[in-house]
C-alpha cells in the first residue's frame, strides 16, 4: 500500500483508505476475541463493570489519540462506543456462566 504523499489519484487514496478500514475492523474483530475469553475471569457485574479499568483505558486512548494529532474527544467517544458494547456482550456472557 502507497503512503498518503504517494497516491496520485482518488481511487488511490480510496483504495488506501479501504484496506485500513478492514484491518480496523480486523483488529476490533481480535480485541473481541479477547472481551469473551476474558469473562472467564470475571465473577460479577462489578467485574465487568471495571470502573477504574474503563476510565484508566479511556484516559490512556485519548493520550495515544494527542500523540498522534487526533481530535482526543472523538477517540474517546470511539471507544465509550466500542467498550459499553462489549460490556453488554460480557454482561450477557456472565449471565450464561
Amino acid at each position: 500500500m502507497k503512503l498518503p504523499h504517494e497516491c496520485r489519484n482518488i481511487e488511490e487514496v480510496r483504495s488506501a483508505i479501504d484496506i485500513i478500514d478492514k484491518e480496523i475492523i480486523e483488529l476490533i474483530a481480535r480485541r473481541h476475541g479477547y472481551i469473551k475469553e476474558i469473562i472467564k475471569y470475571k465473577n460479577t457485574a462489578e467485574d465487568v463493570f471495571a470502573k477504574e479499568r474503563y476510565n484508566a483505558v479511556i484516559n490512556k486512548r485519548r493520550e495515544l489519540a494527542e500523540k498522534h494529532h487526533l481530535n482526543p474527544d472523538v477517540i474517546e467517544t470511539m471507544y465509550k462506543i466500542l467498550m459499553d458494547y462489549f460490556i453488554k456482550e460480557q454482561l450477557a456472557l456472565l449471565k450464561n456462566k
